[in-house]
């Protein structure tokens, strides 16, 4: 070798010196002497192999390690590697650090991709969502073919290297300055080939066809929840492991009940003499349960009352949230000639005093007048 020298002062470096180090000589080096920069010079390629092969050897720990102890004879028949297809490959090493993977040198095989993850919507009822629910669906999906299962070759046959890779899965091409390393287009980075397609799946490894599956919806689910079912997604190519199904739980709007969290909200009507007088009211809860609730005398529109722990369930939890109630007082439409009558006698009974809100507002009203007159 003409640039015969010890690796350390081939790359202008201290014996002590760390990768980071050693990787920014050889990328300054070698951008100096490369062929492409230097055309014709045999001087300069020579050189270039040269501290290629140096860092080949520096790069590795283990071949550093015996190079520090041995010198170049840790390396002797056929130990560091010269040549320029090292120099090359570890140029790309250098600029995949730069520029990423494009310019990688290395990597090797692909590893079979897992499988796709799926998703399933499924709709419910709020009273489901309450008390959990046991149900089966069918989604049509990407399995493992069973006659191959899931190798992708016919039974009996198998696979080969790949000739055109070389069985590495990666095929490389100079480009200008650079040599780019990509997946190879005909095993698609396997590595190998398959000598004769399964006639089920068509060399795929996997089959669409439906799936029955049973789903626990677990009680105090809410929109937005997700179930996930580990391994049944889409099965992985070429007999990888298969994705996850992920089942969106969507909770329809009920006719009574609004949700928010835990605790359930509604709305309810009672008449003037309930709100005055005082009483009690029965409200069916989700689970089929009847929530009494006592009603304050003189109660009005739009007070809330709370019924603790008749909400609904907490997920993955214990206890449950809070029954709200919101009192909205109604006034009758509909009245009978003698319900009139006592309502008059009522009406002429009252003194003001039995409607402090009523009675405060119009005489605030007379004294804004009386001012405004003065």
């Amino acid at each position: 070798m003409a640039f015969e020298a010890d690796f350390y002062e081939l790359l202008e470096v201290e014996r002590d010196a760390d990768d980071k180090t050693i990787k920014s000589a050889y990328r300054k080096l070698a951008m100096r002497y490369h062929p492409d920069k230097n055309p014709g010079c045999s001087e300069s390629e020579a050189k270039f192999k040269a501290i290629s092969q140096a860092y080949d050897c520096l790069k590795d720990p283990q071949k550093r390690a015996a190079y520090d102890r041995f010198g170049h004879a840790a390396f002797e028949n056929g130990g560091a590697g010269a040549g320029a297809g090292a120099g090359f490959t570890d140029l790309g090493d250098i600029f995949e650090s730069i520029f990423g993977s494009a310019f990688g040198a290395g990597g090797g095989r692909q590893q079979p991709r897992r499988g796709a993850d799926l998703r399933y919507d499924m709709e419910i009822g709020l009273d489901e969502a309450f008390i959990g629910k046991q149900a089966k669906i069918e989604v049509e999906v990407s399995q493992t073919c069973d006659p191959c299962g899931g190798s992708g070759a016919e039974p009996g046959t198998g696979t080969r290297a790949c000739t055109l890779c070389g069985g590495h899965g990666k095929v490389r091409s100079q480009q200008g300055f650079f040599m780019v390393e990509r997946t190879c287009p005909t095993c698609h980075g396997r590595g190998e080939v398959i000598e004769q397609p399964c006639r089920s799946c068509r060399g795929e490894g996997r089959v669409d066809r439906p799936q029955t599956l049973d789903i626990n919806v677990p009680p105090g689910v809410d929109s937005g929840t997700r179930i996930r079912l580990s391994g049944k997604g889409e099965a992985g190519p070429f007999g990888a492991p298969p994705g996850d199904l992920y089942i969106f739980i969507h909770v329809r709007r009920h006719p009574v009940f609004e949700r928010d969290g835990t605790t359930l909200f509604t709305r309810v009507p009672i008449t003037f003499t309930t709100a005055a007088l005082g009483g009690e009211i029965d409200i069916p809860g989700l689970e089929g349960a009847h929530h009494k609730i006592d009603i304050p005398a003189g109660i009005q529109s739009g007070k809330q009352l709370r019924k603790r722990g008749a909400g609904m369930p907490v997920l993955q939890g214990k206890g449950r949230g809070d029954l709200v109630i919101e009192i909205a007082v109604e006034t009758p439409t509909k009245l009978t000639a003698r319900q009139k009558e006592l309502l008059r006698e009522l009406q002429e009974t009252e003194t003001g005093d039995e409607c402090p809100q009523s009675k405060g507002f119009f005489e605030k009203m007379k004294d804004a007048w009386s001012d405004l007159t003065e």
